[in-house]
């Protein structure tokens, strides 16, 4: 178990109370089963989309689009601590000053949004998981998947730092070349604490990686377990393996 308490988002002492068994069904009205414990042992046919948190659906929209569980990525066994499970978009979406990740506007069609939650390969099954990566795909009319990058873009921009329960966290935002049609990679760092919320004096890292696959945008959020630092090489190659899922989806 590790002796660090996390950028205070998710316990695992409140996520082994909360869990129960989990039953995926179409809507991602879903209530999230937390990390660290005993996951769906089967995956649904679909994860069927719903609006985002703050906007309704574009009304334009001819047909109703459905995400289906396909078009999300699944982590390679050696690395699955268990599988993927259906999450609320709103509980998946990251925060930094705001609600930067959840503007897609009227033009978004569907949302829908699933959790991986990894380890560190070659680990024994009684290990603790090494952290969890939440995946969010929109769907959009027309350029409302290009608009969405800009203005998440600026957004970011506008936040290079904020506070989180009394830690500050920092973030940096820079491309991910060569994934997907444009994509943003931000890293968030904050001062690591024990679990007695002591100072260690070293610091604490995760990341999020948002692409755009042609009218389709993904959003991962990777949270290392209790605290510690999430893994940069992993969520590269969730995102990558993600971006492909969704391009073999669109075909």
């Amino acid at each position: 178990m590790s002796r660090y308490t996390p950028l205070p988002v998710t316990r695992t002492r409140r996520a082994l109370a909360l869990l129960g068994a989990v039953t995926l069904a179409a809507g991602c009205t879903t209530t999230e089963d937390p990390p660290g414990s005993a996951p769906a042992t089967t995956a649904p046919a679909t994860a069927s989309a719903s609006a985002p948190p703050t906007e309704p659906p574009s009304p334009s929209a001819s047909t109703p689009v459905t995400i289906p569980t396909s078009a999300f990525v699944e982590l390679p066994a050696e690395l699955r601590k268990s599988p993927r499970r259906t999450t609320p978009v709103e509980e998946a979406l990251p925060k930094l000053c705001g609600n930067e990740f959840g503007t897609g506007g009227r033009q978004v069609t569907a949302s829908a949004a699933m959790t991986v939650t990894y380890q560190k390969a070659g680990e024994p099954s009684s290990n603790v998981p090494q952290g969890m990566i939440h995946q969010t795909i929109f769907t959009f009319d027309g350029d409302g998947a290009s608009g969405y990058l800009g203005r998440l873009r600026t957004a970011v921009q506008a936040c290079p730092s904020y506070d989180q329960s009394g830690i500050r966290v920092t973030v940096k935002s820079q491309a991910l070349p060569g994934v997907g049609d444009e994509s943003l990679l931000m890293t968030r760092t904050w001062p690591e604490t024990s679990l007695n919320g002591e100072r260690t004096g070293d610091t604490a890292s995760s990341q999020i990686a948002v692409a755009r696959v042609d009218n389709a945008v993904t959003v991962f959020d990777d949270q290392g377990w209790e605290g510690t630092s999430g893994n940069p090489a992993i969520l590269d190659r969730v995102v990558r393996d993600g971006v492909r899922t969704i391009d073999a989806w669109h075909r």
